[in-house]
């Protein structure tokens, strides 16, 4: 078992109606957006620093240096935008904690948008997320009514306002530049880069773009420090982390972590397998993070632990499968929602998505062949870094690693075809 923590992110959400101000404020709640405020924004952007929190959306860049990256004049509206947009299949951790504890959101946003002198946060939350769309504006009424949103918070002379939108359910708009499109009134699509958001982002202003669950945690490294903060997880990836444990497991949902707890402790706390059936394949983070199989159970599940292994945290989205699954068949449903998710901006996104999902399809039909697993792999290299943003990537992952560990999966596929078709064996004979 991993060693025990106080919950932290979680450690409301199975208080009675945890959703609402009251129950937040008993709990603490908007403690530290007071102590925040009171200081400057240059000694918050050092807290974050100093606490070496990472951002938890996946690429687990220092979220402190990301705040960092704001320009300190004020010529143009600072903006800071949440990225709630949670849409890759088995991630599930930023909608349950906005359902649950949708004030310690809002909260984070008070702090990290005085952070970087912002007085407009945006929310954007997938589309089809409609009940956690009505709590978190039903949260945000709250506080304006109680005066931790709009004008002169705390009479500390700081103007906030939070605007709660709605997506329309495009799993491009996850990625930060395209939400920022969409959020414009445009059609979901990635910007070239740069400028970068931090320079020329939501109506060509500084713009910061944060996860939900890194908002989440700035007011908890406030009220206890950087250093309580660090004292959780490992040296390079600190904190806790939830893990989104879905698939083959006897008890699945959100588990609250150190960085660096492995699968092995993961599937303990969820039970173990389901029925008892063996562990095939697991993903660390998600659809789009190369898969691991049963060899990487004590592999320690932080930024640096899953790259050293061959693949990446993502957003800690583990899906676990048995050994009734077909690998193959996982692949190409993965595919296959890659494709349809393409924006259609890039070529190589746009024309590959599709002939990988053609050729998996036909081979999970029973109609592939051995040189089938070739052209696989060479349009996935043609995908693989020059695609306009990681979507791309992210469709190759689960199709490389699954010939990487299970070829000869694919390869049976293309006998059976081959046994199917005893005149082709004639033919070449």
């Amino acid at each position: 078992m991993p060693d025990p923590i106080t919950p932290v992110l979680t450690k409301r959400w199975l208080s009675p109606n945890s959703w609402r101000l009251e129950t937040y404020e008993r709990l603490e709640g908007y403690t530290a957006a007071r102590k925040a405020l009171a200081g400057t924004p240059e000694q918050l952007v050092q807290v974050v620093k100093d606490s070496g929190l990472r951002g938890r959306g996946g690429a687990g860049f220092p979220a402190g240096v990301k705040w960092s990256f704001m320009p300190p004049n004020f010529d143009k509206p600072h903006y800071l935008v949440i990225n709630a947009d949670e849409g890759e299949p088995g991630t599930c951790k930023d909608i349950p904690l906005m359902m649950a504890d949708p004030h310690s959101l809002i909260e984070g946003c008070i702090i990290a948008s005085y952070a970087m002198r912002s007085n407009h946060c945006f929310i954007y939350v997938r589309g089809e997320a409609l009940h956690c769309i009505r709590r978190l504006n039903a949260a945000a009424r709250e506080a304006y009514q109680a005066g931790y949103l709009g004008k002169n918070i705390f009479g500390t002379g700081y103007d906030l306002e939070l605007t709660v939108h709605a997506g329309a359910g495009a799993y491009i708009c996850g990625e930060e530049t395209a939400l920022l499109d969409s959020l414009e009134g445009r059609r979901g699509q990635p910007r070239l880069k740069p400028p970068f958001p931090a320079a020329a982002g939501l109506y060509a202003a500084p713009t910061t773009v944060n996860n939900v669950e890194t908002i989440a945690s700035a007011p908890f490294i406030v009220n206890a420090g950087s250093a309580w903060f660090r004292e959780m997880g490992r040296e390079k990836s600190p904190g806790p982390k939830i893990y989104s444990i879905s698939g083959h497991v006897e008890k699945p949902g959100q588990y609250e972590c150190p960085l660096g707890t492995t699968l092995r402790e993961l599937l303990e706390l969820a039970g173990g397998m389901k029925d008892g059936i063996p562990l095939k394949f697991w993903t660390p983070g998600g659809s789009s993070t190369p898969m691991f199989t049963a060899e990487h159970l004590d592999t320690p599940l932080d930024f640096e632990g899953a790259a050293e292994a061959g693949s990446m945290l993502g957003t800690t989205a583990v899906q676990v499968f048995n050994e009734t699954v077909s690998v193959p068949w996982a692949v190409m449903k993965w595919t296959q929602f890659y494709e349809h998710e393409s924006c259609g901006k890039c070529t190589p996104c746009r024309e590959g998505t599709y002939w990988l999902a053609q050729i998996l399809e036909r081979m999970v039909e029973g109609h592939g062949t051995a040189e089938d697993i070739d052209t696989l792999l060479d349009v996935c290299d043609n995908i693989l870094g020059r695609s306009f943003c990681a979507l791309g990537d992210g469709a190759v992952s689960p199709i490389q690693s699954g010939i990487k560990y299970f070829r000869e999966e694919f390869l049976a596929l293309c006998e059976k075809n081959k046994a199917a078709q005893p005149e082709l064996v004639g033919a070449q004979a």
